[in-house]
């Protein structure tokens, strides 16, 4: 029982899929304004991703050694205890605590 209705499933599926393609062949060959705007637009979008693409290529790697910081320490080029911490420590000693 199972079987058939798979199989079932599956012809509808497959029918739908070619009356679908069958109607959008015949739209992308005839001469409409709206076929030609999507032909238009389905090419810059393919242009554009082959764009991406190629510039990802040639400056991902640079574009990934921007984004995360080479070094050692917790946050890449900041060590985890540095041993000078003048801006901070001037910083922190400015701030009065309510015992002053």
């Amino acid at each position: 029982m199972e079987e058939s209705w798979d199989f079932e499933f599956l012809s509808r599926m497959a029918d739908s899929c070619v009356s679908f393609l069958s109607e959008f062949i015949e739209d992308w060959l005839a001469n409409d304004m709206r076929v030609s705007i999507f032909k238009i637009l389905l090419g810059w979008l393919i242009l554009s991703l082959i764009a991406i693409h190629f510039a990802w290529k040639i400056y991902g790697n640079t574009v990934n050694d921007m984004y995360y910081r080479q070094g050692t320490g917790q946050n890449g080029g900041s060590p985890d205890a540095a041993p000078n911490l003048s801006g901070w420590q001037s910083a922190k000693d400015d701030v009065k605590t309510h015992r002053e």
